[in-house]
């Protein structure tokens, strides 16, 4: 996990304490994204602010079921593409299309203990859902080891949704924050931020840049319009004051007043597109 080092927690080997050791700090905007996933219906990793030895982090209980095994998107890829990079973090050979052959080749099933929406019939599916958070939150993250496929029994099953750190502006000082909400000049605005925001997935092998967030979840959408109305309803019965909520409940001192306005602002105008995006599936 990217800006994070990793240990199990003395309790229990079934948890895995994150602490954190960056000077920006992210413990707080992966519990809001746990939570947020909660709203929205879509299956997480659960994250619970932590501090071990004075120093602020995360623990997270293990989501791999006893004899499970955890096969991440690089290993995967790696075995129906042969000249894929797995070693490479962000290869362009990352597409959504290569991702959706997974699913389909290897009959990946829905998230273990997990029960879907409506209409939320397979992997693919739920990775919409998964795609649409980003989207949302603004994470940059979603590299190819940052989704993943549960073996088990014989049977594959996709991973929660995990690792979303890289969100929701929580890199920015709170300087750059409260410049951003002030500012008249466009391109310096928290929406200019919001739009910039890049996701790890490719349109197309060999490309140069990646897709945005947003870019990412529309051409998703675009595929599978089913699943993304779903998810995009789902969305819909999000309000600010549903949001403002769980910021609310971070404890004074892991997140500062300016976080909570700039990071709720990326929320109401990354909701606003997605809704607004919406009304071309119907």
């Amino acid at each position: 996990m990217s800006l994070f080092s990793l240990f199990y927690c003395p309790l229990s080997f079934r948890y895995l304490y994150l602490l954190q050791i960056r000077d920006a700090p992210e413990d707080w905007a992966e519990k809001i994204a746990a939570e947020l996933c909660n709203l929205i219906q879509l299956p997480h990793a659960d994250y619970e602010l932590a501090t071990f030895n004075n120093k602020i982090g995360t623990i997270s209980h293990s989501f791999l079921p006893q004899n499970g095994s955890l096969a991440p998107g690089n290993e995967i890829l790696a075995k129906i593409l042969l000249d894929y990079p797995k070693d490479t973090k962000n290869p362009s050979q990352h597409t959504l299309d290569n991702i959706f052959h997974v699913f389909e080749d290897f009959s990946v099933c829905l998230p273990i203990h997990w029960t879907p929406l409506d209409g939320i019939e397979t992997a693919i599916d739920i990775f919409i859902g998964y795609l649409l958070l980003d989207a949302w939150i603004g994470n940059s993250d979603r590299h190819h080891e940052n989704w993943a496929v549960i073996a088990l029994e014989g049977s594959s099953y996709l991973a929660p949704t995990y690792d979303h750190a890289s969100s929701l502006g929580r890199e920015l000082t709170d300087k750059e924050r409260n410049d951003r909400l002030k500012t008249t000049d466009k391109g310096f605005s928290v929406e200019a931020y919001a739009n910039k925001c890049k996701s790890c997935l490719y349109a197309k092998v060999g490309d140069k840049k990646p897709l945005k967030t947003f870019e990412a979840f529309r051409a998703a959408a675009k595929l599978y319009p089913q699943a993304a109305n779903i998810w995009l309803n789902s969305l819909k019965t999000i309000s600010i004051v549903d949001t403002l909520i769980l910021f609310e409940r971070i404890p004074e001192g892991r997140i500062s007043p300016t976080a909570i306005k700039f990071a709720q602002k990326i929320l109401e105008i990354n909701q606003n597109k997605l809704i607004e995006f919406s009304k071309e599936l119907l």
